[in-house]
């Protein structure tokens, strides 16, 4: 009897579900509210003439096989009259409202519809309720419920059968859009006939379309998913401007990440509902247990004051005789005082013997009256179904400040479950070394979030915290992130100026780069003891620099050769690469723009600069600005190497890109478009820092892909 009484409370709440807000009754043609809320077409139209708005653009009304004197039934006599009873008082209401305005002459009117669910007025638009799409998804679970509830109010009527005969329908046509009962649906669908050929369904009440069609293009099926405007696309709407620079996916791809959230979502509550059911079993026990308690408690204390209200009953009752001896005593006749003074005597007698035996039944202070609960409160504020999440841990590996901030963090492994996260960060002001005020960015899903609009050269300060049922967790370990100094300039790499394809290959995206040592190295290695004739391999920048000042990052794989980094004059690295240089000369040295020419201008600035790396170390040249020593220093290769251009003054300032702390600045001639180029000497691989703004928070790192390069031949 339980179990029944438990699947008819989860139907119950099941059908609520189901009903629209403004009728309360069973959705029909529902449409979807910008507030993703469900609605009758027809109640949001009632609802909007309610307000004063134009006639609203409703759905046309499904047509049937008697629409037209050409298919009209001998049987006609037995149609229902068609129930447009509420479209008719929309457009009577409608009419009286606006009389004699032409549909030129009407300006564009902005709808807001009251939604009752969230009861917030949310805008529809200038074509009001066309613009909302229908929520085919529900009709359909509408239709599923009104077969599997074998109700008679529920059934689906024949719309041909005469009201006092009338069947229920057995059969629905979709291509007819009405509903049939046996007799009925083969009179309208003879043998040998093109009716014969329709498409018989289950009785409905909705003849939906077979797929979601484009509110403005009308048979374009929508297969786009706008993740920025979280909103459906056909193909047209996809090429419209107002999607430019969106996250769009196909709907496949939408469908299947939606389904595995819901998913995974629904299997995390059905696999804490055990839990959660035992809980609420031991609070029943507890409550019966204490309800019983408080019975007893009340049955020895209601005893206990029935005691004290008897014995309250015989101490008025000895009051009463008191008084009456006192009177007797003033009675002057003898025999009358005999008489009534030998009851009196034998009560006195009897109240003596109460008076020596007399004690109270009950505290006067009734403090055994007090419950005391402080254990069951203490139990009952112990019993916590969901706990706030703990202090969330960035990773620092990922959290980085590029052209934006990116911060990714985890929540620990023993942590409550959180709904959203609050993001919140400030700048800190280094003079003074305060801060401004926090800013938040609220409801954050994921793991991960993007922060832009910051000021360049700066410090931020970030925190983030968990939210669930239980509120809001602890803030997680402050991190401070250092903004680049200047713009960030985004580029990918070029070869046009290659000599040496077979060693250079180039990903995907060209943004990372791998030279592997070719036959060329070897036949080279073999004349190492008479000379050493190498050339390099240069990569360039697809954009040159012409003013202002602009940072970019990269890293270099610690196993590489030798790699430089640097800048030069775009006509100068040209004449460079194309007239290879001594490597074992001593007059080659493009580090800090000392080439084979330099040292013949000492007066004006180096054409290029550049700083070598290999084997996991960086060489700093002499007279560099962090460098004070007389000759070169190595130190340890960063894991990201950032470099900062300004071009009006001619100078170049590399750093460790994760802490922004200068390694070494010098100097290059600006006289003309300046490049960043790129020169690999030995097997090398080197990557470009993806711009924050490109990069996908919700999809997965893309896999490390081999770039394999072409085998040389052994003669040349």
């Amino acid at each position: 009897q339980s179990l029944k009484n438990g699947i008819k409370k989860l139907n119950s709440k099941y059908k609520r579900e189901l009903h629209c807000p403004v009728c309360e009754e069973m959705v029909k043609q529902p449409i979807v509210l910008p507030c993703m809320h469900s609605v009758c077409v027809l109640c949001a139209a009632e609802v909007l003439v309610q307000r004063g708005y134009p006639p609203p653009e409703l759905p046309p009304e499904p047509n049937t096989p008697t629409s037209s004197p050409i298919t009209r039934s001998p049987r006609q006599t037995r149609r229902p009259p068609p129930k447009t009873d509420r479209l008719d008082r929309v457009i009577r209401t409608v009419c009286g409202t606006h009389p004699g305005r032409r549909r030129k002459d009407t300006p564009p009117v902005i709808m807001l519809f009251p939604c009752p669910t969230c009861g917030k007025d949310v805008e529809l638009g200038e074509r009001g309720l066309a613009d909302c799409l229908r929520n085919l998804t529900l009709e359909r679970i509408v239709e599923r419920y009104r077969h599997s509830v074998s109700l008679g109010s529920m059934a689906v009527m024949c719309q041909f059968c005469k009201p006092p005969q009338a069947l229920e329908a057995t059969k629905g046509c979709a291509d007819c859009r009405s509903n049939f009962c046996n007799e009925c649906f083969k009179l309208y669908h003879p043998w040998g006939t093109p009716r014969a050929q329709h498409e018989h369904i289950l009785p409905t009440h909705s003849f939906r379309p077979k797929v979601l069609v484009c509110v403005e293009h009308e048979q374009e099926r929508l297969q786009f998913y706008c993740r920025s405007c979280q909103c459906l696309l056909c193909p047209l709407c996809k090429l419209r401007r107002a999607h430019s620079g969106h996250k769009i996916m196909p709907i496949a791809l939408a469908y299947q990440t939606l389904k595995e959230k819901i998913t995974k979502e629904m299997n995390y509550i059905l696999a804490n509902q055990e839990s959660v059911q035992a809980q609420i079993t031991q609070v029943e026990k507890r409550q019966g247990a204490l309800a019983m308690f408080l019975e007893g408690a009340r049955a020895q204390r209601a005893g206990t004051l029935n005691a004290q209200l008897s014995e309250k009953q015989s101490l008025l009752e000895n009051a009463g005789l008191l008084t009456y001896t006192q009177e007797l005593l003033k009675e002057t006749d003898q025999s009358c005082f005999v008489q009534a003074a030998r009851v009196t005597h034998s009560r006195l007698v009897k109240a003596i013997e109460n008076l020596q035996h007399f004690s109270l039944s009950a505290d006067p202070s009734f403090r055994h009256f007090q419950i005391d609960v402080s254990r069951e409160l203490k139990a009952l504020s112990s019993m916590d179904f969901i706990q706030a999440p703990l202090a969330p841990v960035i990773d620092t590996q990922k959290t980085l400040a590029y052209d934006q901030l990116y911060l990714c963090w985890r929540l620990p492994q023993d942590s409550a479950p959180a709904w959203h996260y609050s993001v919140e960060y400030q700048r800190k002001v280094e003079s003074n070394g305060t801060h401004c005020s926090w800013q938040r960015l609220d409801d954050v899903g994921g793991t991960s979030a993007v922060i832009d609009k910051l000021e360049m050269d700066s410090v931020y300060v970030l925190r983030v915290r968990g939210c669930n049922k239980a509120g809001f967790g602890e803030y997680s370990e402050e991190v401070y992130l250092h903004t680049p100094p200047a713009p960030v300039l985004s580029f990918c790499l070029d070869s046009r100026w290659g000599l040496h394809a077979e060693r250079v290959a180039l990903g995907k995206g060209q943004t990372y780069a791998r030279s592997v040592p070719g036959m060329t190295l070897l036949q080279a290695a073999d004349r190492a003891l008479t000379s050493c004739h190498l050339t390099s391999d240069l990569l360039v920048a697809d954009v040159s620099i012409t003013q202002g000042r602009h940072y970019w990052a990269c890293s270099v794989e610690p196993g590489s050769y030798l790699v430089k980094v640097g800048v030069g004059i775009e006509a100068k690295l040209q004449e460079w690469f194309h007239l290879p240089q001594d490597m074992a000369s001593p007059r080659y040295d493009p580090d800090s723009g000392h080439d084979s020419g330099a040292e013949d201008a000492q007066d004006s600035p180096p054409p290029f600069c550049f700083l070598t790396m290999g084997m996991g170390k960086i060489l700093l040249p002499k007279c560099g600005v962090s460098n004070t020593s007389t000759g070169p220093l190595t130190a340890p290769l960063p894991p990201r190497l950032g470099l900062c251009l300004d071009f009006e003054k001619g100078r170049l300032t590399f750093y460790d890109a994760h802490s922004l702390r200068v390694l070494w600045e010098g100097s290059v001639d600006c006289s003309a478009p300046v490049c960043p180029a790129f020169c690999f000497i030995g097997g090398g691989a080197l990557q470009l820092q993806e711009l924050i703004a490109n990069r996908s928070t919700e999809q997965n790192p893309p896999r490390r892909v081999t770039i394999q390069t072409r085998a040389t031949d052994a003669g040349h």
